[in-house]
């Protein structure tokens, strides 16, 4: 086995699993919030939900990454060093920025979801707040699509 796909195998591992982490957390944030919301206001759980679950897609879009890169036919033993280490940084900086935005989106959530319980109509503004630390994760899966295209 090459140092190549030795590398490209740790940058799929690192895009998979830093993503899955945020997502884990972030949901996490958000759960917990709406427990301390449904004490106040148990009427409001369909919004809870839906800001909790938010979190989540930086999970789907590390997965997304490693199944563009897994399917580009890259991954085979003839890849280069070149090839194998733009893997790895693929998968490095798609997996950080996912899982800072997760963690990131989830504390916005966990806020509209106070908010929320507290008896404030703030559903709409909090989906709009945490849309922005989404726009990262894609921003950082579609570098990772074209990264997985110019390396071919």
């Amino acid at each position: 086995m090459s140092t190549a796909i030795i590398l490209a195998y740790i940058g799929l591992a690192l895009m998979v699993g830093l993503s899955g982490v945020g997502s884990a957390i972030g949901v996490v944030i958000g759960g917990n919030a709406t427990i301390g919301a449904l004490k106040k206001n148990d009427s409001a759980f369909g919004s809870y939900m839906l800001l909790s679950a938010l979190p989540g897609t930086q999970g789907l879009y590390g997965f997304a990454g490693f199944f563009i890169i897994n399917n580009s036919g890259v991954l085979t033993m003839e890849i280069t060093i070149l090839q194998g280490v733009a893997i790895l940084a693929a998968g490095f900086l798609q997996g950080l920025v996912c899982l800072i935005s997760a963690i990131t989106q989830g504390q916005v959530c966990a806020n509209g979801i106070a908010g929320i319980g507290a008896g404030y109509d703030v559903f709409g503004k909090t989906m709009v707040l945490a849309v922005y630390p989404e726009l990262y994760a894609i921003v950082s899966f579609a570098t990772t699509f074209l990264i997985s295209t110019s390396i071919q």
